[in-house]
């Protein structure tokens, strides 16, 4: 079990390198899209200028491209998330393996007389990097980067006869995993039809179970955010057809967040596709609203003597988790001491879901819901294609939902959270130029540490003897909080955590 979760978090981070690219692609799409767009310029006059039309077509053009790019950036980034060396080496293995797969699956298309030049959503198949394929979306991405990674942690040292020395170690990755990737792209030729159809199927079932699928759907996803698997929860909602298909301009798209962005880019877009509303717009709601009434009520309880140190790590985790939808600095200062604070928080966030999907609200996002994704892709967006004004009209109750809940169980429960300890709150005790140094002796020492890396907010580490964490050092760093399972550990910064990543890696080195 813990090694089962040593490998879900690697892979879980994987993903965060190609989410990471996301919010960038949304702002210029996002901007672009909705004031190019001409419904937008019709009702506000005043954009109809040529220059400036002209930007923000593209912006738009700039966005878009990175959408219609996924699969082959999702296969370089699960690579470089999950190869432990040389990076670069396997992101480079894995876009080449990515060319191979889908070259191997046109040529078995032609020879079989399958390749078709009429109605290609309709036979499954799509254009991707200039290449008529099956349209296997992120999936195929995900596959041959997992692929390269593998081959690249096992390969990447081998030392070949004298004669082939010039292909040994790194150099001989790209041609192992070309040579696999024709075998990826057999197998994918021959299976994914039926993995295509039972994917179909599967989302039916999710659909079919309406508001009450969506509140669980909601519930679960909440519920191992502490474990740093959600990326792996709900992502085939947002990027494969377990999300829902549609055809837009011709071409067939799966994945509730590809369909969002799809119909994003066609002007000819009335409302926005309804799985946003059941596998997205929820998060507003929680994050805008929901998490900061909670943080409030925290302050609200917490010893006037501590309030002053209180409200400054507070506030700051309210304004990240309304404005980005981050909400791990938040929630970490109560999951560990009042873990039935955190069973509400997940229960009112299924609720969330639910309520977002019987109102149609269809606010879709990059990366989080906060205030940000909110306005370009719900305000911006107009009322009439995405119902944002309701996330205002149930998000103020939903504010006063969180704060009385939360208030009455932290007294009722006497819950020991940040500003109720014992002892006087401190700020943080070590200089910003220590941490590093400070991480690493927490982690039992540079020679306990095999694997650093981080997602959106936590430093993932994988080490060799787990009894030689010391949490009360950790601690010293400023974390939010400590999830360790076995070798696997992770410890929650906020999203400056990739400057600490950085410097933990450079201290290793010297």
């Amino acid at each position: 079990m813990k090694k089962a979760f040593e490998k879900a978090q690697q892979f879980g981070k994987s993903f965060m390198l190609p989410i990471a690219v996301l919010p960038a692609a949304g702002l210029l799409l996002g901007i672009g899209g909705a004031l190019s767009n001409p419904n937008t310029v019709l009702a506000y006059p005043f954009l109809d200028i040529a220059w400036l039309q002209a930007i923000l077509t593209i912006m738009s053009a700039a966005g878009s491209i990175v959408f219609a790019n996924l699969p082959i950036i999702f296969a370089v980034g699960v690579a470089i998330g999950l190869a432990r060396s040389d990076k670069g080496t396997a992101g480079l293995a894995a876009m080449i393996g990515y060319f191979v797969m889908n070259s191997a699956i046109n040529a078995l298309l032609l020879l079989t007389g399958e390749l078709t030049t009429d109605n290609l959503a309709g036979a499954g198949q799509g254009v991707s990097v200039g290449i008529q394929t099956l349209e296997t979306g992120v999936f195929g991405g995900i596959v041959v980067g997992v692929v390269a990674a593998i081959l690249h942690n096992k390969y990447n040292k081998i030392e070949l006869p004298q004669v082939l020395g010039f292909f040994g170690g790194s150099r001989f990755i790209p041609i192992v995993v070309s040579f696999i990737s024709i075998f990826i792209g057999a197998m994918l030729f021959v299976f994914w039809p039926y993995f295509q159809l039972f994917i179909n199927q599967l989302g039916s079932i999710v659909t079919s179970t309406g508001e009450i699928g969506t509140l669980f759907y909601g519930f679960i996803l909440r519920m191992i955010g502490p474990l740093g698997l959600h990326h792996i929860f709900y992502l085939p909602f947002w990027q494969t057809a377990l999300g829902g298909s549609m055809e837009i301009g011709g071409k067939l798209t799966n994945g509730t967040q590809n369909i969002f962005f799809a119909q994003l880019a066609d002007p000819t877009t009335v409302q926005y596709y309804e799985g946003v509303s059941r596998f997205m717009s929820g998060r507003f709601i929680t994050m805008m609203f929901g998490l900061p009434g909670a943080a409030l009520a925290i302050y609200h309880c917490s010893k006037k003597k501590n309030k002053k140190v209180v409200a400054g790590i507070l506030l700051s985790a309210a304004l990240t988790s309304f404005l980005t939808g981050i909400t791990e600095p938040l929630e970490f200062s109560f999951l560990f001491v009042a873990p039935l604070l955190y069973v509400v928080h997940a229960v009112f966030d299924g609720f969330a879901f639910m309520l977002a999907d019987i109102l149609n609200i269809t606010v879709g996002q990059t990366f989080s819901g906060g205030l940000i994704d909110f306005i370009l892709f719900g305000v911006l967006q107009g009322a009439g294609k995405t119902n944002w004004p309701y996330v205002l009209l149930v998000g103020v109750p939903w504010f006063f939902l969180y704060y009385f809940s939360f208030k009455f169980l932290i007294k009722k429960m006497n819950y020991k959270v940040i500003g109720r300890e014992d002892e006087e709150q401190v700020a943080e005790q070590v200089q910003a130029t220590d941490r590093a140094k400070t991480v690493v002796q927490g982690l039992g020492g540079a020679g306990n540490i095999e694997i650093v890396d981080c997602c959106a907010t936590r430093l993932r580490v994988t080490i060799k003897d787990e009894s030689l964490v010391q949490d009360e050092i950790i601690k010293q760093t400023g974390s939010k909080g400590i999830v360790k399972k076995g070798t696997g550990v992770q410890i929650v910064y906020g999203p400056q955590v990739t400057i600490l990543k950085n410097e933990v890696e450079e201290y290793l080195e010297g």
